[in-house]
């Protein structure tokens, strides 16, 4: 599959400190690739660089098969961006803001503005100021302003901040349809794992301006181990009981107070009968399979994988 994005050794360092160290990024066309990583991880300013807002200290950014550098406008055209918060003309409309960016875009298609407004739910505001508008109706004019000229490479920094659970099911069925129809690669960062888990191909880890893994979900998926949760009040006895009872090594106690058992050996119902002999009262007891949370926390964590 052809590369529509590269960064090799990508590095950006401010005051002799780098925020963004030798990162490789390989973004494939027509995929969506997920940007992880705690505040501060380097994700935006990575974004920066490939949107050339941000000169890189060191490395190369390759755009479409072209080296990107001060004069790469041609390719820059080709692309759609929400870097941070979206800034607009408060005083004017909706209309009249996506009006000027095509006008400074060298695109003239007046229809594509309505189809915009129209994709993220945007209609019947024709006369109201920006200045009026939401937090989730200005990100949702982001989205609209970065996908009206119908671009190759979307680049969306945190693109549904200010959202409520149903506009973030609108957006994340948008993002679906731009890749799957319009043939649109999207490169997302979030703090919001689940929603990256359900629509990302690849997903790239960061941590401290380093890049600790790039990694398609399927493998991600093989790599997730599933296992036992128990819920109970007594965690810490429970754990107790399953390492010296059932010589079970592998159990980990939650934040929240769950048992969590990875030795898929033993039955379930071994488990249990084992505690209840033991009077440790359950709760409640399923089976489940990790998550991207839990992949994420495990590379931060050590740069391991549970398996």
């Amino acid at each position: 599959m052809t590369h529509i994005a590269r960064t090799k050794q990508l590095t950006r360092a401010y005051k002799g400190k780098e925020v963004v160290s030798n990162v490789n990024l390989n973004i494939k066309q027509g995929e969506i690739y997920g940007m992880l990583g705690p505040n501060g991880a380097g994700k935006t300013t990575v974004m920066k660089m490939i949107t050339n807002l941000v000169k890189p200290s060191a490395g190369e950014i390759e755009l479409f098969g072209e080296r990107l550098t001060d004069h790469s406008y041609h390719l820059l055209g080709r692309m759609g961006t929400i870097i941070e918060n979206p800034i607009f003309y408060e005083k004017l409309t909706a209309h009249e803001n996506l009006e000027l960016h095509g006008e400074y875009m060298g695109y003239h298609n007046k229809k594509s503005i309505d189809e915009a407004l129209d994709l993220v739910n945007l209609n019947g505001i024709d006369k109201k100021a920006v200045k009026e508008f939401s937090l989730g109706m200005k990100q949702r004019l982001g989205i609209a302003r970065a996908i009206m000229t119908k671009p190759e490479l979307l680049i969306l920094d945190e693109p549904i901040n200010g959202l409520d659970p149903l506009g973030i099911k609108e957006i994340r069925d948008l993002f679906k349809m731009l890749c799957k129809q319009y043939g649109m690669t999207l490169v997302i960062s979030s703090h919001i794992l689940g929603e990256i888990e359900l629509i990302a191909d690849t997903i790239a880890v960061m941590n401290e301006g380093k890049l600790l893994q790039e990694v398609s979900m399927e493998q991600v998926a093989r790599q997730t181990a599933e296992y036992v949760e128990i819920t109970t009040n007594e965690s810490s006895k429970a754990a107790y009981i399953l390492e010296n009872h059932l010589h079970i090594s592998n159990v980990r106690i939650t934040d929240e107070g769950q048992v969590r058992i990875y030795d898929s050996r033993i039955p379930q119902s071994e488990l249990m009968k084992v505690l209840v002999l033991h009077d440790v009262a359950i709760e409640a007891v399923h089976k489940k399979k990790g998550s991207l949370e839990d992949y994420f926390l495990s590379i931060l964590g050590g740069g391991g994988v549970v398996a």
